[in-house]
């Protein structure tokens, strides 16, 4: 069996106030370069308000990209899973193409980050072993993974901990328990609040409910005080203008709803709505 190509190589940091679009203030702070059998991985240590991540990068021989996203603390957990997995490795015998594993798994492992969570798998088909390491978002979120070649595995760890060795595992970012959800009815109409954090930061996700209709809205965190802001100025006007503020027919109390919120891709502020 041929021995993989394997390389790191430190790529300078680099220090941005704008780092990509829908990411304003996001920095960083090291980036590391694996070069494994045909393929690159990239292991950038990025900052934003909320704290800090490491995104994985994959980019195949055929120029595919695919990436997954750590929290320091996530990543921490991923390190010793893949000292965990290579020694596994290291007990299997050669790869045997006539009697593979029906579903191709070796072993497997799940890790969980708030409303995320990563598979992890040892699989091995015609072309060999690897490592895959899929990230989900709870409720139908988005999907992405990558493919680490097993050979590569002990180098790819070893190249996250120089990393968490610089930078630590404390993701950094709002510590406290997020508030609850809460729900207000108004006539035929149910609106539900539901505060969900991500990598991009807290953020509130206000949905209004019909019969047969859903709509909502995504409000980032350091967007809530000047909403606030502009609410308390229309409730205002209309008190001074007569108006029944407060008073209309059909209001219920707003009260705490155990609905929880899911993640979106980003904090920015964001409309969507769909049919049931």
């Amino acid at each position: 069996m041929r021995e993989p190509v394997i390389e790191c190589v430190f790529v300078q940091a680099k220090m941005s106030d704008d780092s990509g679009p829908g990411q304003p203030g996001e920095q960083e702070l090291a980036s590391k370069m694996l070069q494994i059998q045909s393929k690159r991985f990239y292991l950038d240590v990025k900052q934003n308000r909320r704290g800090r991540f490491i995104k994985v990068a994959e980019i195949g021989a055929d120029g595919r990209r695919s990436q997954i996203f750590l929290a320091l603390s996530t990543a921490s957990e991923f390190r010793d899973h893949l000292s965990s997995f290579s020694d596994f490795y290291a007990s299997l015998g050669p790869p045997n193409p006539d009697n593979l594993p029906e579903d191709g798994k070796l072993k497997s492992e799940m890790m969980t980050k708030d409303n995320r969570r990563y598979y992890l798998d040892l699989k091995e088909n015609s072309r060999g072993r690897f490592l895959r390491v899929s990230q989900t978002i709870a409720r139908g979120g988005p999907r992405s993974q990558i493919a680490i070649p097993a050979q590569g595995m002990i180098e790819f760890r070893d190249a996250l901990t120089d990393l968490l060795e610089e930078f630590g595992t404390d993701d950094g970012g709002y510590k406290g328990e997020l508030p609850e959800g809460r729900h207000l009815r108004v006539e035929n109409k149910n609106f539900y609040f539901d505060i969900g954090q991500n990598n991009r930061g807290i953020y509130m996700r206000i949905s209004e409910v019909k019969t047969n209709y859903r709509t909502a809205v995504t409000i980032p965190e350091k967007s809530w005080s000047r909403f606030r802001d502009i609410f308390a100025d229309y409730v205002d006007k209309m008190k001074e203008g007569g108006g029944s503020v407060g008073g209309g027919g059909g209001v219920s109390t707003a009260t705490p709803t155990s609905s929880s919120m899911t993640a979106e891709s980003g904090a920015s502020p964001s409309s969507v709505s769909h049919k049931k």
